[in-house]
């Protein structure tokens, strides 16, 4: 509590306005809208205000008077730490943080479990939604309790804006690719599926009940090339592993080159999927792309520093944040739909098939 050490009572901003013998909205513009003094009188002010120990106005109860806490919350399916570690993911962040550092709002990172107890609470004005889930857990709270909000990649919900890429498209370009310089056999290293911990080669059925937007839609692209060129889409393998990352990348390749006979290019979900799958080249003694083609998704910078570089699908993450926070300031285009392109970027990790 602030208290007056020359009165022995509580501080308030109406002690220090009666000290300086001046308005209550004097003293509160001097900590909320400096430029509308003075810099003499906004000195004075701040300066009695630390003599009588008055610290300024409680945070909250200033929060609550203007109805606006001038924060931008981001709401994550995956665990935080996610934010920080997974490239693609980085990326996205540097987008959104640009926007609040130019608008100077604070930025909120909200994760926990899944029935979105943190996202209920969060003092937040509006929210961006990172999420590749169904209307639940943490996007059901935001959902309930009104607040602006825009998805990123996931589901297009009614009232709520979107930003997302064609990923079916992204995904049918890198399977042609490969068809195109002569591949016949092919393997697939996917992205989680469904969310419950399960690894192995994935089944026709697993892969029709894909709970993950983005799994689906590129899982769903490469089937639509390989059957567009004549071939059985039941005749290319997929391999899932968790936890999703490069080392998921490396152990589901590993049982793809494992294959007798084996797959002469691997489609990868992800980049950290491809670069996981030119270790395991590495493991097994094969040449990329003198034994196996990869293509990648996402084109992070660690693929153009690979070796051999990664041929990848190129998607704009940071453009992704950055267009998700301006829309949550622009209420009017709010629920505005927006797909961003996407392309291939064709590096030294894909060539022709062995026999060509």
């Amino acid at each position: 509590m602030q208290t007056d050490g020359r009165r022995g009572g509580r501080v308030t901003l109406a002690t220090v306005a009666d000290a300086l013998g001046v308005s209550r909205a004097t003293v509160s513009n001097a900590y909320n809208h400096p430029e509308r003094l003075s810099a003499a009188l906004r000195d004075r002010v701040l300066t009695t205000a630390r003599e009588l120990g008055y610290a300024g106005p409680h945070p909250l109860a200033a929060t609550l008077s203007r109805g606006r806490v001038n924060a931008l919350g981001l709401v994550y399916d995956d665990p935080m730490s996610f934010a920080f570690r997974d490239p693609a993911a980085v990326l996205f962040l540097q987008g959104v943080s640009e926007v609040c550092e130019h608008e100077d709002l604070a930025l909120v990172l909200i994760s926990g479990g899944p029935e979105g107890a943190v996202a209920r609470v969060a003092l937040v004005d509006a929210v961006i939604c990172y999420c590749d889930v169904p209307i639940e857990g943490k996007l059901a709270a935001i959902v309930d309790r009104g607040l602006p909000f825009v998805v990123v990649d996931g589901p297009r919900l009614p009232s709520a804006g979107h930003v997302g890429i064609d990923d079916r498209r992204g995904a049918a370009t890198a399977a042609r690719h490969l068809l195109d310089l002569g591949h016949t056999r092919l393997g697939v290293l996917a992205m989680p599926l469904v969310d419950d911990g399960w690894e192995g080669t994935v089944d026709e059925d697993r892969q029709d009940r894909a709970r993950y937007r983005a799994s689906r839609e590129r899982l769903i692209g490469y089937r639509e090339a390989v059957e567009a060129a004549g071939h059985r889409w039941s005749a290319v393998p997929v391999e899932e592993r968790v936890p999703y990352g490069r080392d998921a990348g490396r152990r589901a390749a590993a049982a793809l080159l494992a294959r007798r006979p084996r797959p002469t290019a691997l489609l990868a979900m992800s980049d950290e999927l491809a670069l996981g799958a030119m270790a395991a080249a590495a493991d097994a003694g094969l040449a990329v792309p003198g034994d196996v083609s990869i293509v990648g998704f996402d084109d992070i910078p660690a693929a153009a520093d690979a070796h051999p570089a990664l041929t990848t699908v190129r998607q704009p993450h940071r453009e992704k944040g950055r267009l998700a926070a301006e829309l949550l300031l622009r209420p009017s285009t709010t629920a505005d739909e927006h797909r961003l392109p996407v392309e291939l970027v064709v590096r030294a990790s894909s060539g022709p098939p062995p026999w060509r």
